[in-house]
C-alpha cells in the first residue's frame, strides 16, 4: 500500500450516546451527526468471505479535520457485531481513502499478497467502496480503505461544517 494520510478514526460501541458524550469531552467534537439503520446487503457486501447482510446505527463528527465515526451494530454478523463480541466497546479502525477504484484494487491486492487478509468488504448505501484489512499486528484491529463518492463527500464537509 502507498504511504497514505488517515482520514478517518472509528469505534465500535454498544452505546451510541455516552461514546460520543466521550468523545466530545476528550477531543473537542462539537455535534454528532447520526445517521440509523445503514443496511448493509448481501448482493454488495462479504464478511469472511460470505455475503453480508446487516444493519448498523452511524454517528459522525470532526475533531479538527479528522472524521469520528461511531457504529452500533443493529442486527446481522459483522465485522462489527464480531468485535463488540469479542471484547467489547473500543476503537475499531483507520480509514485511508484511496483516490479511486484503480488505487483501491490495487491496495488489496498488495495487501494480500503481503499476508494481510480483507476481512470484510462492499459497497455501502451511497456508493461507498470500502475493505476492511486486518491490523491486529500494527496496534488497531483493522485498517480501513474507502473510495468515497462525491456524494458522500458532500455529507461528510455537511457535518464538518457543523463544527464551526
Amino acid at each position: 500500500m502507498h504511504a497514505q494520510t488517515p482520514v478517518q478514526i472509528a469505534w465500535v460501541t454498544r452505546d451510541l450516546d455516552a461514546t460520543e458524550k466521550a468523545l466530545t469531552t476528550l477531543l473537542g467534537a462539537k455535534k454528532w451527526v447520526r445517521v440509523t439503520d445503514v443496511h448493509f446487503a448481501p448482493d454488495t457486501c462479504t464478511f469472511r468471505g460470505r455475503p453480508a447482510d446487516f444493519i448498523a446505527d452511524i454517528s459522525f463528527s470532526y475533531a479538527g479535520d479528522t472524521q469520528l465515526e461511531l457504529i452500533t451494530p443493529v442486527s446481522g454478523e459483522s465485522v462489527y457485531s464480531e468485535f463488540l463480541d469479542a471484547g467489547g466497546s473500543g476503537l475499531h479502525h483507520v480509514c485511508i481513502e484511496a483516490p479511486d477504484s484503480a488505487a483501491f484494487d490495487s491496495s488489496l491486492r498488495e495487501a494480500e499478497n503481503n499476508g494481510t487478509p480483507v476481512v470484510a468488504q462492499g459497497i455501502m448505501p451511497g456508493g461507498m467502496r470500502f475493505a476492511y484489512l486486518s491490523a491486529v499486528d500494527a496496534g488497531v484491529p483493522y485498517i480501513e480503505i474507502a473510495v468515497i463518492p462525491g456524494e458522500i463527500k458532500e455529507f461528510f464537509d455537511y457535518v464538518k461544517q457543523e463544527q464551526q
